[in-house]
């Protein structure tokens, strides 16, 4: 597997940070990890197939995550790069999403399901475990953040594997869910005394990291408080494993 960081920041405008988005190419297809406004345009300035994405996975509904899925859909149904495609697009997502979809369509009657292609939602549960692209394995995680918020682990057929938090507040449950990962992409919104319980800060991304013996961990979701910090040394002196900090445009090898 394969990832790139489209969005690692937040809600909050920032000139470097684009909001949430990771693009992941795997042997069975590519799938979009979550998608924010900017994702949309993200896509094409790092060059991702964007036309030819197969899946896409909404971990919540708070719109830095989902923002971009209508106009996505709104631009695919115009496109000509999509005129001869048939292959469905499927979109992953907790219970809620295909509410969620036809609510934006419905706003202004913009036939987003009208597409050359088949749009398929499937709606996953807590704890579900299901094939989400040929060969790559996913298993969901309930979190503290909202009352859909799932993470997700996915498994490749070499046995790579790849957790992605999105938001989410502190649970030990993720450090198993993320037991032994190649790589762990997880939210730190801030580096100490964080003002919201349902996000998480250095001190405890870095004890989910200590106790999940991930072999790697980016940390992504980071507020403009992150600007002035060198985050890589920070969590050095909490963990000894190896932390990236995820910028808008970092690529990266799952499994090698």
């Amino acid at each position: 597997m394969r990832l790139t960081v489209l969005g690692s920041g937040t809600s909050v405008p920032h000139p470097r940070r684009s909001s949430s988005a990771h693009w992941v190419e795997a042997e069975g297809g590519t799938l979009l990890l979550d998608c924010s406004g900017p994702a949309v345009h993200r896509m094409a300035e790092e060059d991702c197939d964007w036309a030819g994405l197969d899946a896409v996975w909404v971990s919540h509904f708070h719109l830095d995550h989902v923002g971009g899925l209508a106009p996505f859909l709104f631009g695919t149904k115009y496109a000509p790069q999509t005129r001869e495609r048939r292959k469905p697009l499927f979109v992953y997502g907790p219970r809620g999403t295909r509410r969620l979809l036809e609510s934006f369509d419905g706003a202004n009657d913009y036939g987003l399901f009208e597409q050359p292609f088949p749009v398929e939602v499937r709606e996953v549960a807590p704890r579900a475990e299901f094939e989400l692209l040929p060969g790559l394995g996913a298993s969901t995680l309930s979190t503290p953040h909202t009352s859909e918020s799932l993470a997700l682990r996915l498994t490749d057929r070499d046995g790579a594997s790849l957790v992605y938090t999105s938001d989410t507040g502190f649970t030990e449950a993720l450090a198993g869910f993320a037991r032994a990962a190649d790589l762990f992409l997880m939210e730190c919104s801030f580096f100490r005394e964080k003002p919201v319980k349902l996000h998480l800060e250095l001190s405890e991304a870095m004890e989910l990291a200590r106790l999940s013996g991930a072999r790697r961990v980016v940390l992504s979701h980071l507020y403009p408080e992150w600007d002035d910090v060198d985050l890589a040394a920070e969590a050095k002196r909490l963990w000894d494993g190896e932390t990236l900090e995820a910028r808008d445009g970092l690529r990266l090898n799952i499994g090698d």
